[in-house]
């Protein structure tokens, strides 16, 4: 296979000079994408409930079964019947028309209740200790604070945003195929937004895009004009001015003085007052929590968390009694600017924009047009949310504290308690919170983030990207491609996630690989089938991070898989065949303890796990997952009878005269005490799927076990950033010679560095440069090193 893969990669290479692999590309397959509609007969789930455990009140309230029904609409789609008008003309001008007949909320006197509101009168008449207008004129105080508020916002222009609505219709349609949207998901929106509480969305930030695909979202659905809280360091100061008479807020630099700064106190009062008087007047408020595409650092934004701690401080001081939060994620099949990291070098000017955007739809060919998802999740009460969250806290160990002593073999032992590991920025002088508000702010943006990616939906490219790269990666035959694309989907679904997709099976194959071109090599070979193989390169780092899409459907298997890895490395060799495998009891006991030592290694952002969510439960939940999907078999105890043999079972005395009411004492007592047995399935489909579900945390696995390697060639002391550039490089070259792209990612790198300085293989001491990083005296060993490296390749499958 090898030999005749090699032949046909040369050929293709010969044969793309002459246009051959131009022509199939080109040919298509009669592709035809339809509406979102079920895959499976009337089956489809319906994914974004809110946390049952911390709100379980909008859980129930904000939720009908009947809304399940509604469908998908796409919010791209003008025609003539969505305006008043008919006739040739409409048809032609129906774009025109419907942005005309938006409806646009008035928003008077917006900057002047923000002026007369009780922070800012303080601070103009010098009532507020420390801040500038303290012994000054209040008139020149008052200048300086209508400065500072033109910073922030400025009054939506009603002809701006007509004309923003017709140019992104336009640009979206000319973009993308659809951008779908659950019509259920939208009734609950509506249906929060009624009850009179202003409405927040804490969206994921996958592209730049999307902050002008929410807001004229939203705005089409009839929700009024979105605020959104945008970075300020992205666009050059013509393009903010710009962007605040569209409704954006940015905040003004002064907020990032010290917290003595006189001129720093008057900013965020400001800032404060603005928010509140948003707030007051119920107008939506759009907050990113992920940092922008393409940022190296922390995965929580610390501008998002900043501009949610102002909403927490309004709802806890009484300003409005409770907010409506409502997590958004988008999913695109290709995300725009997903290798495009100019925004982060230089702010983006208004003509720079104008010309990106044009350049994009000119090189954006109309049959590589994808298709995007956005998810509203259920609403729930951020006043519901705090009171009932903390109870859930409870103590928490460093990852040194948890994991280092087994890691070196000091103990056998796991602690009884959770990982502390809060990969978080820090938020800055514009909120001063107390450390437990901070702290809630912190467990809050987990909390809906780990919800908006795990109940995202999976688009065609994800598949297509898993299939090719974790169970084909040496090529596929397309009529087996067809096959498994619709088996993987299938399982998606079944495990109650969504899919962003329908139509014939063969045009959404055709589709996701059209889409991957530059990654996916076709090869003519006989009887007209053709042989679909993802080239070796750089470009199999862009299918992981597709993939990835697909993780958090087989995550607990996955986990579960790469712990029973880790039982069995000891035990048979790691090549051996299945039935081998397949003849070792597994104890329950043991599983749980291999799942907790994998759960505490990966880092949380991987895993989604919610801050009010167990470890331990986790933990059950992965072995039920390992045995529902039909890969491990409960087995009777080694020495047992069987549980069906009650003909020698003899009842002692004290059973027989036990009270009725007593049932402190019984047989199951004894059996969960021992613990029960599993076994590895040993029908046909079970060795394919384990290494599946084995290959899906192989990156990070990987890149992991790759930086512990490195601890011997890395050049310490360096600073953070430093550090993670050596083991990047490094990841480079060990991916020339392996061939394993995937991991030579530079946010594997970072999670490593991240994960080691937790688990005190790395240490940070302060320096005149800053915190430099250097090796702990622990592990500057080389056996340690060595059982360091022994202990994350015990969870790998080759």
């Amino acid at each position: 296979m090898d030999m005749m893969l090699g032949a046909k990669l040369r050929t293709q290479q010969r044969s793309s000079q002459n246009g051959q692999e131009t022509s199939l590309w080109s040919s298509g397959l009669g592709m035809k994408l339809e509406a979102i509609t079920p895959f499976l007969g009337k089956y489809r789930p319906f994914v974004g409930r809110c946390c049952q455990t911390c709100t379980p009140k909008s859980w129930e309230s904000l939720f009908h079964r009947s809304i399940m029904d509604l469908g998908f609409c796409n919010v791209i789609l003008v025609k003539e019947e969505n305006t008043r008008f008919r006739g040739w003309l409409v048809r032609r001008l129906c774009y025109f028309l419907w942005s005309l007949e938006q409806h646009i909320p008035p928003c008077q006197d917006a900057l002047q209740k923000v002026m007369e509101s009780t922070r800012v009168q303080n601070v103009i008449s010098g009532r507020t200790p420390g801040a500038a207008g303290e012994g000054q004129v209040p008139g020149l105080v008052k200048r300086e604070v209508q400065r500072i508020l033109g910073h922030i916002l400025a009054q939506p222009s009603s002809f701006l945003l007509r004309l923003f609505s017709w140019v992104v219709l336009h640009f979206l349609n000319r973009r993308f195929l659809n951008v779908q949207l659950h019509k259920g998901h939208m009734k609950m929106v509506q249906k929060a937004s009624q009850a009179g509480s202003p409405l927040v969305f804490l969206s994921t930030h996958k592209s730049l895009l999307d902050g002008i695909l929410l807001p004229f979202m939203l705005l089409s659905q009839g929700l009024g004009v979105l605020r959104l809280a945008w970075d300020p360091c992205v666009c050059s100061p013509i393009l903010r001015a710009l962007l605040r008479k569209l409704g954006c807020l940015f905040l003004p630099p002064e907020t990032n003085f010290s917290l003595d700064n006189p001129e720093g106190i008057v900013a965020r009062a400001v800032v404060h007052a603005a928010v509140e008087q948003l707030l007051v007047s119920g107008q939506p408020l759009l907050i990113f929590l992920e940092e922008p595409p393409g940022t190296q650092g922390p995965w929580l934004s610390a501008l998002g968390q900043a501009w949610l701690g102002l909403v927490v401080q309004a709802v806890q001081v009484g300003v409005v009694p409770d907010a409506v939060l409502v997590p958004v994620a988008i999913t695109y099949d290709l995300v725009p600017d997903a290798h495009d990291t100019r925004h982060a070098m230089a702010p983006l000017g208004l003509w720079a924009g104008a010309l990106a955007i044009l350049q994009s739809l000119r090189g954006w060919h109309c049959s590589r047009r994808g298709c995007v998802r956005v998810h509203l999740a259920q609403p729930f009460s951020l006043k519901e949310y705090t009171i009932s969250s903390r109870s859930c806290w409870g103590s928490r160990q460093t990852l040194e504290q948890l994991l280092q002593p087994i890691v070196l073999g000091q103990s056998t032992v796991i602690p009884d308690t959770e990982k502390e590991q809060e990969w978080t920025p820090v938020t800055g002088s514009l909120v001063a919170l107390k450390e437990e508000d901070q702290l809630l702010v912190t467990r809050l943006s987990r909390h809906i983030l780990n919800a908006s990616i795990a109940s995202s939906a999976v688009m065609s490219t994800a598949v297509m990207a898993t299939l090719l790269l974790f169970k084909h990666k040496k090529g596929v035959f397309l009529s087996q491609l067809l096959g498994e694309f619709s088996w993987l989907t299938e399982e998606t679904l079944l495990r109650g996630f969504d899919v962003g997709f329908s139509g014939q099976l063969r045009c959404l194959v055709w589709h996701s690989l059209s889409l991957l071109r530059a990654r996916v090599a076709l090869l003519c070979v006989h009887q007209g089938d053709l042989l679909v193989v993802p080239r070796p390169g750089p470009g199999l780092m862009h299918l992981a991070h597709l993939s990835a899409q697909l993780l958090p459907a087989f995550l607990s298997e996955a986990v579960g898989a790469c712990a029973v890895r880790a039982l069995l490395a000891g035990r048979v060799p790691p090549e051996g065949p299945w039935e081998l495998q397949g003849i070792e009891l597994l104890s329950q006991n043991e599983l749980y303890r291999q799942i907790l030592l994998l759960l505490h290694l990966l880092p949380q952002d991987l895993l989604l796990l919610q801050p009010c969510q167990s470890s331990y439960c986790y933990c059950q939940e992965v072995l039920d997952r390992l045995i529902q999907c039909g890969l491990l078999v409960a087995e009777e105890s080694p020495g047992s009878q069987q549980a069906c043999d009650t003909g020698r079972q003899r009842f002692s005395t004290k059973l027989l005269w036990k009270p009725s009411g007593d049932f402190t004492d019984s047989d199951s007592d004894d059996f969960e005490a021992e613990g029960r047995y599993f076994r590895l399935s040993q029908q046909s489909r079970c060795p394919d799927f384990f290494l599946f579900l084995c290959r899906l945390l192989s990156p990070v696995l990987k890149a992991f076990a790759q930086a512990a390697t490195f601890l011997q060639q890395g050049q310490l002391p360096d600073t953070e950033s430093g550090y993670v550039e050596q083991l990047f490089q490094f990841l480079q070259a060990t991916a020339q010679e392996d061939g394993f792209f995937e991991c030579a990612d530079p946010s594997l790198a970072i999670r490593a560095v991240w994960t080691f300085r937790d688990l005190g293989v790395l240490q940070q001491t302060p320096s005149p440069a800053g915190p430099m990083l250097h090796l702990s005296p622990t592990f500057t060993s080389w056996d340690n090193q060595e059982k360091l490296q022994q202990f994350i390749q015990q969870f790998i499958c080759g």
